[in-house]
């Protein structure tokens, strides 16, 4: 039991996490047991992390608007910023909504107005209102929520956490700090990979931990996640499993797709990939996004790749308003028969 303890607490410290939250949460999903518990765990985002410690340091920690895609840390840095502020009770000083199940203006009025009009009768300083997909908020909870800011800046401070920045009136934006989450590099994504991996004991092989890297695109949820389910569906996490379990077309399977479409008759073809959707149970966007990666690597004249990409961009436009997927599929291979003879003119 001794040499369990012992184990423990040198992986917690040479981790930088607190043994509470690492040893004794083996039941969590590895998102959320993995999470950053200071600001020197967020992965990547340096230059934030840095502003922000130097904000607390001061006392001078504005309203705040994180933005960009999902899985770049915003939520992540936030609890870790609450954490530092207010220590293992950060809970009792918080308030947290997802405003894409809490989004209209009651909840402004009621609950946001409620924490931020009432202050703790032995804490001291201001209290935090965390909220999560602001920009699913509806256009009259966010002109009550610029009120609330202005009204209570002295009890509590905001942060706004979005997907797309364009979505929050600029009345708020003009009230926050903006900072800006992009996509995690590979390397640091493979370097906490490569953490949980040892820790739990996952069996990755080369090839599959390159297939994670490249589907995960920057997005570190998806990743533990998708690492998660592989580990525990197969023995061995390898390439295969990675794009069985997500649901993605293998790249060889893409390969075939595309040559078929510049090089077989046009029924042929059509046939092909309708038995390999059946087959595999893939969607025609899949195999969109996974023929644009590779079209990349094709030798094409310039006209003929201008021209491929933009049909591609149609027709998946087409397909997210509610196109039928067989007329696309249709206009997926004459845009690849057109951009072969385009090829042959020049």
């Amino acid at each position: 039991m001794d040499d369990a303890s012992n184990a423990f607490s040198k992986l917690a410290k040479g981790k930088g996490r607190e043994l509470e939250d690492f040893s004794l949460n083996n039941d969590l999903p590895w998102v959320e047991k993995y999470r950053p518990i200071t600001l020197d765990d967020v992965v990547s985002h340096k230059d934030i992390t840095t502003t922000i410690e130097q904000f607390i340091q001061k006392n001078r920690l504005p309203h705040l608007l994180f933005y960009g895609p999902p899985g770049t840390g915003k939520t992540s840095t936030i609890i870790a910023v609450a954490r530092r502020l207010y220590g293992a009770n950060y809970k009792k000083q918080i308030l947290e909504l997802n405003a894409s199940d809490d989004r209209g203006i009651d909840v402004v009025r009621d609950q946001i107005k409620g924490f931020a009009e009432t202050r703790g009768v032995f804490a001291k300083g201001f209290k935090l209102i965390i909220l999560d997909e602001a920009d699913m908020m509806t256009q009259a909870a966010q002109a009550a929520l610029r009120r609330v800011i202005e009204q209570y800046t002295r009890n509590v401070r905001f942060c706004i956490i979005c997907n797309y920045v364009n979505k929050i009136t600029p009345a708020i934006q003009s009230r926050c700090t903006r900072f800006r989450f992009s996509p995690l590099p590979v390397s640091e994504v493979e370097k906490r990979l490569q953490t949980v991996i040892e820790n739990e004991g996952v069996k990755v092989s080369p090839e599959g931990k390159e297939a994670l890297l490249k589907l995960s695109r920057g997005d570190m949820r998806r990743a533990l996640n998708v690492l998660q389910a592989c580990h525990a569906a197969y023995d061995i996490t390898d390439e295969e499993a990675i794009y069985t379990c997500t649901g993605n077309p293998h790249p060889k399977d893409i390969e075939n797709v595309v040559n078929s479409m510049m090089s077989q008759e046009f029924g042929t073809c059509y046939h092909m990939i309708n038995s390999l959707k059946t087959e595999r149970g893939l969607a025609l966007q899949d195999l969109i996004s996974g023929a644009f990666d590779y079209v990349q690597e094709l030798e094409l004249p310039p006209h003929s790749r201008v021209y491929l990409l933009d049909q591609l961009a149609t027709i998946e436009h087409r397909l997210s308003t509610g196109g039928s997927e067989k007329l696309q599929l249709t206009a997926l291979i004459a845009a690849f028969k057109n951009t072969v003879e385009l090829a042959s003119r020049k």
